[in-house]
């Protein structure tokens, strides 16, 4: 059998004038058009002949259409913006049967229907023959891979199939913090919650005028593929909670970020004993603190969760919104009564 091509067809510039699309600013849409950067994005997937993939916003389907000449056995298109859907059916019309079109956001679809069972394949396992591939748009890229690593920890969502690959665009600056490495400036929650779970490699810049509209920012193209195991063995929301807690202060020592896990009256007390059964020097900060450390914090803040069991609902900004719900009562009453007076 001869590997499948995609016949003659409007150009993407074509279609873009055809269709009368614009790129909608407050979507944070941008275009690519040159076909040597899209090839270039799509082979960064690895060998997709065969492969079963879902592409996040094709948009005007610059990189559909290179998926679609790599031979892919099945393609899904998961597309929110109406306005580009006509373009899609014209490509789903010169591939028969290889193209699915969801529209839909691609937040709230349920990606573990989407493929064959059979792709499914053990966790340990190489990778399966699925993918997914996206240009995505900024505003949506960080809540959808958090989501996404979400969906890994759980190995539910698109990793029912296995160690589901991720070949993804983000802003570069987004997309630095996701590699970063301990000590780096770039260091941030993002860095740990993505490569605990994760190798992830940031493997090449686009320039800004690359795209149309030109963004303000530059574009990289990170990649992801699951570990077997995971570097921190928690529950997500865990692990989350306590990233989150000492990066909130990520110019101090980490001991100012350990100290919000725990209610006001007993801060000091329990900041001091977690950081002892972690191991962790208080005088490190954040961006200076490896997975083993976070691993290890993690693991100290379950013991103690487990040990008291309201702990971990315990949050840090509903008390500090009780605190100044009570002092501006208590100032309401001072008026009222010295009013009476």
């Amino acid at each position: 059998m001869s590997a499948f091509r995609l016949p003659p067809l409007p150009t993407v510039r074509e279609i873009i004038k055809l269709f009368n699309l614009r790129a909608q600013k407050q979507l944070s849409q941008n275009f690519l058009l040159d076909l040597r950067l899209i090839d270039k994005i799509v082979r960064q997937a690895g060998k997709l002949k065969d492969a079963h993939v879902c592409e996040v916003g094709p948009g005007p389907g610059g990189i559909t259409r290179t998926i679609l000449n790599a031979d892919v056995a099945q393609l899904l298109l998961v597309e929110k913006d109406t306005r580009f859907i006509p373009g899609l059916k014209m490509l789903s019309e010169a591939a028969p049967g290889k193209v699915h079109i969801v529209h839909g956001d691609v937040l709230t679809y349920k990606m573990e229907r989407a493929f064959p069972k059979h792709l499914q394949k053990k966790w340990e396992d190489d990778p399966p023959n699925v993918h997914i591939i996206g240009n995505l748009p900024f505003s949506v890229s960080t809540p959808l891979i958090i989501r996404w690593l979400e969906n890994v920890s759980n190995r539910d969502g698109p990793f029912v199939y296995g160690r589901t690959q991720m070949t993804l665009t983000f802003q570069k600056e987004v997309a630095e913090r996701l590699s970063a490495t301990t000590g780096s400036k770039q260091r941030s929650r993002l860095s740990i919650m993505s490569q605990y779970l994760c190798t992830v490699q940031n493997r090449f810049t686009i320039p800004g005028q690359a795209f149309v509209p030109k963004p303000e920012v530059d574009v990289s193209v990170v990649h992801f593929t699951p570990l077997v195991q995971p570097k921190i063995q928690q529950p997500f929301k865990l692990v989350e909670k306590v990233v989150k807690s000492v990066f909130q202060f990520r110019r101090k020592y980490c001991c100012r970020g350990v100290e919000i896990l725990f209610p006001e009256a007993e801060r000091l007390e329990k900041s001091e004993q977690m950081l002892m059964l972690a191991d962790v020097d208080p005088t490190l900060r954040p961006a200076q603190l490896s997975i083993l450390h976070f691993k290890n914090l993690c693991d100290a803040y379950r013991k103690m969760c487990d040990e008291d069991t309201n702990l971990f609902s315990y949050n840090y900004r509903e008390e500090l919104k009780e605190k100044k719900r009570t002092r501006k009562k208590g100032h309401w009453e001072q008026s009222e009564q010295e009013d009476q007076l």
